[in-house]
């Protein structure tokens, strides 16, 4: 298993949309700018920035456009947001962006639920995004959530899944990201449904997207390594709780990833300890502490080491 694992690993942010989506205070744009700007400069190569949705849906969101055009433009770095419809593709090409995100579900339930259309009125209804996208020069990638599970139906047969995908990538859409919506996948139902779709699917062309709900979020990560897959999505300082589990964690926290990679000789591009203050930053404008492991024995390390000095220099006294 482990000699399949990858020499490097594509870490797609997410934080600063499906991370803050979730947020329940409104946080000021130039928070919003100056934490996607520190991003940029970790290493990650890939940050969505936000999602042009109607501010109705998610009023955290309220400020896509006016966030896309002010957050600076790294070299080599690739800022996208979501589209839910050819509005939200018109702002985002207004916007200056490069890459944009459509989503769906595997799930009929949780689709009808999420977008109030059925499966196939979204797949019509991508057909005013996804090609106009490519026509402008535009990248689109594509979410399919409830792949492990859902929370209405259950299980969810990875035969549909992989019908779903191929359909995506007759779009053109460049990547599909699989979703573990509700954090309930495991590493063997995730081997097992990543041998059916890369079968004939591409490997390059698949991401996978776990949440940490039941604490399985990083086995699952390495199972999908050992399976080929190249690109994996997280949210620094795992912002983002999980809507069906109100309390529990919801997305992989970006630092816990990337500290388990470069543990395990895995190269990512990515400077550790720049992402760790992206988390500080973050927890300091969301107004409460955020779950990733990796900050939290970060900060109990250097609060270890102050008291340790302090007691050094009253000794000395």
């Amino acid at each position: 298993m482990f000699e399949a694992l990858p020499k490097h690993v594509t870490v797609y942010e997410v934080g600063p949309r499906d991370g803050l989506q979730n947020e329940a205070n409104l946080v000021p744009t130039e928070d919003k700018v100056a934490f996607v700007n520190a991003l940029a400069k970790t290493g990650l190569s890939r940050i969505e920035i936000t999602s042009f949705v109607s501010p109705k849906w998610i009023p955290q969101l309220a400020d896509a456009r006016e966030l896309a055009e002010t957050v600076d433009r790294v070299e080599g770095v690739h800022m996208s947001a979501l589209v839910p419809n050819r509005r939200g593709l018109d702002n985002a090409i207004a916007a200056g962006l490069k890459d944009v995100a459509v989503f769906i579900s595997a799930s009929e339930t949780h689709n009808k639920r999420n977008v109030n259309k059925t499966i196939a009125d979204t797949l019509r209804a991508f057909e005013d995004v996804v090609r106009p996208a490519q026509d402008a020069g535009l990248s689109v990638r594509a979410y399919v959530s409830a792949v492990f599970g859902c929370p209405y139906e259950g299980d969810v047969d990875p035969a549909r899944v992989l019908d779903l995908c191929q359909t995506l990538l007759e779009t053109g859409v460049y990547e599909i990201s699989l979703g573990d919506t509700i954090g309930v996948a495991n590493p063997l139902q995730v081997e097992g449904v990543l041998a059916l779709l890369t079968a004939t699917i591409d490997k390059d062309k698949l991401a996978v997207h776990f949440h940490d709900t039941q604490g399985t979020a990083l086995a699952n990560c390495v199972a999908a390594l050992a399976a080929g897959i190249r690109t994996v999505d997280s949210s620094v300082g795992g912002l983002g709780g999980c809507p069906y589990a109100p309390g529990a964690s919801g997305n992989l926290a970006t630092e816990d990833l990337v500290a388990m990679l470069h543990g395990m000789g895995i190269e990512t591009g990515i400077d550790l300890d720049a992402l760790v203050e992206c988390s500080r930053m973050a927890a300091g404008f969301v107004g409460h502490d955020l779950p990733s492991k990796y900050l939290k024995a970060h900060i109990g390390k250097q609060a270890r080491a102050r008291r340790k000095r302090e007691r050094a220099q009253s000794n000395s006294q």
